[in-house]
């Protein structure tokens, strides 16, 4: 049975997000993918659409139950690529995902699926049939750095998304020198909480000491508005 987790997005400033980072430092860890000084990483996304833009327009008509692909890398490095498949139930969500080479990334990127060969019942196949029957394409890149603290009851995961950008006209993960276009106003953050069951209170508490905006974020939406529909 597929099992889904709460998802809540803030949009709030920086400042909000430098306090926010300090109190919740004091009770939650850092996450694995820490890769910079201060703690962070960078992620680097690009999402994928049909010549409809189904996905997009899903997002801003509001359909509760949507689905959207992604192929996502780290810090600007080809060692690990992530196939992520994302379903969204309201608010609530489940992720799926699965390393992919960079051999099968280039061969996706440049329309050349029929020389993929995936294991039977993998997130891959399961894509490469979905790109045969909604003809899906490359869509957006979506690019910020992010900051995340994991709590271990309720499996809660807040995330700090900063300077988040896209890049409506490159297909490429790995392009060098591509147009950033930067898709909220200047300072602010994207709050993401994330949790499977029950808020933790003492997290909760912390969250509740700024005074947020909660609202209905899409990265890969705003990623659009930006870029241009293609």
């Amino acid at each position: 049975m597929r099992k889904y987790r709460h998802e809540i997005k803030y949009v709030i400033n920086y400042n909000q997000a430098i306090i926010l980072k300090q109190r919740l430092a004091l009770v939650m860890s850092l996450d694995e993918f820490k890769h910079y000084s201060d703690g962070s990483y960078y992620i680097k996304s690009l999402y994928f659409d049909d010549l409809d833009n189904s996905s997009y327009f899903e997002k801003l008509d509001g359909i509760l139950y949507r689905t959207k692909y992604r192929m996502r890398i780290y810090n600007n490095l080809n060692d690990k690529i992530y196939l992520e498949r994302k379903l969204k139930n309201n608010n609530l969500t489940s992720k799926d995902k699965e390393l992919i080479s960079i051999d099968v990334y280039s061969k996706i990127v440049n329309g050349k699926i029929e020389d993929i060969v995936a294991k039977e019942d993998s997130l891959l196949a399961r894509f490469l049939i979905d790109m045969r029957l909604k003809n899906l394409k490359p869509s957006v890149i979506v690019g910020y750095k992010r900051t995340a603290y994991t709590y271990p009851i309720s499996n809660v995961r807040i995330t700090f998304d900063e300077n988040i950008i896209s890049q409506g006209f490159n297909d490429n993960l790995f392009t060098k020198n591509a147009t950033d276009i930067n898709i909220l106003e200047k300072g602010e953050v994207v709050l993401e909480v994330k949790y499977d069951d029950i808020l933790p209170r003492l997290i909760s508490d912390i969250i509740g000491t700024i005074s947020e905006v909660r609202e209905s974020v899409s990265k890969f939406q705003r990623s659009k508005d930006v870029g241009g529909i293609k």
